[in-house]
């Protein structure tokens, strides 16, 4: 009887649940970690890039960040394959918006019409949930910046910080302490991410050709959306790096003192 379940996506377990979603779920769980994290002047995006082979061609700046329109970018953990019909699909959406009304998409509604899809596919039988998580990073006239985050289920929500992918629990548990809400800028979210990501990611040293950043801005009443080249996330990793041996030595120094008196 369970496998009945088990192979439908339209077919509630006995407990109420639908294992194809779970299932997809578990595929993004193992799947390179992306963060977002709302600054006061802007938004970044960090992601894990797990394809570094040197033989790929250099054309391409981003293979887990993509911009959508003037005022939209996302960042993907799940099956990348699922992720192209994704980010094609929300280009599509936000051009009708605009070729229709002459404006660009208001952030959440663009996101809402990608759940509708998503949670499309978890109801009609032939279909299987798309295996993948998004961030979305925006800029709007009403609410200004946006962070969000949607799921295989259909799900999304607002977030202030989040992570999704590998290692997404300890990441979010280490934001929870780390991140300020109203006195984080965007240096300062940046290397927050770098922070986050050097104590969660399987890796020694952060490594810039591993790391993808990314960041929205408003400059001269236009939105500008930037991914850092190697050369700046490698700055940023420096800077990070000479704050954490900081920290360490005023720890350390801290300790003695206390240990003498």
């Amino acid at each position: 009887m369970a496998r009945r379940y088990d192979s439908k996506t339209t077919i509630f377990s006995p407990e109420g649940r639908l294992y194809q979603v779970e299932y997809a779920m578990e595929a993004i769980g193992h799947a390179g970690t992306c963060l977002g994290i709302l600054a006061n002047d802007g938004v970044i995006l960090a992601a894990e890039r797990r394809n570094t082979n040197k033989l790929l061609d250099d054309v391409f700046l981003s293979d887990k960040i993509y911009k959508i329109d003037e005022d939209v970018a996302c960042c993907v953990a799940g099956i990348t394959s699922d992720a192209n019909v994704l980010t094609n699909e929300l280009r599509a959406v936000a051009q009708r918006h605009t070729l229709m009304f002459g404006e660009p998409i208001p952030c959440e509604q663009l996101v809402m019409r990608l759940c509708d899809i998503k949670q499309a596919y978890t109801q009609y039988g032939g279909k299987r949930p798309f295996g993948v998580s998004i961030l979305y990073m925006g800029w709007d006239t009403r609410y200004g910046y946006q962070l969000y985050q949607s799921d295989p289920s259909g799900n999304y929500s607002g977030w202030k910080a989040t992570c999704i992918g590998n290692s997404s629990a300890a990441a979010v548990s280490i934001l929870k302490q780390e991140y300020k809400v109203g006195e984080t800028d965007l240096h300062e979210a940046l290397l927050l991410a770098l922070k986050v990501m050097s104590k969660t990611l399987d890796m020694t040293k952060l490594n810039a050709e591993k790391l993808e950043l990314a960041t929205l801005v408003r400059k001269d009443d236009k939105t500008v959306i930037t991914v850092l080249p190697v050369e700046e996330v490698t700055k940023l990793i420096k800077e990070h790096e000479v704050r954490e041996a900081d920290a360490e030595a005023a720890k350390q120094e801290g300790t003695s003192k206390k240990s003498d008196s």
